[in-house]
């Protein structure tokens, strides 16, 4: 026996140790899209961080984060 065989039945094992497919990230993430923009509906990440909020705010309204995202706590 060669060792491309001994390669082959190697995947073949761990394939059948993994068991399903690849899990996805997509529904978590919808789930996470929790920052809504008031103007414009856009979603952002719960993660998104206030310069970013604020960018948005400014270059697609003219409008400030507090008119934007009244529930998003500005730092201070």
């Amino acid at each position: 026996m060669g060792n491309g065989a001994k390669a082959a039945q190697k995947r073949e094992r761990n394939a059948a140790k993994a068991g399903g497919a690849a899990k996805s990230q997509l529904k978590v993430n919808q789930a996470a899209m929790n920052i809504v923009c008031q103007t414009c509906r856009q979603t952002f990440l719960l993660t998104t961080r206030a310069p970013a909020l604020e960018e948005h705010a400014q270059n697609k309204h003219g409008k400030t984060m507090a008119d934007c995202f009244p529930n998003v706590n500005a730092p201070k």
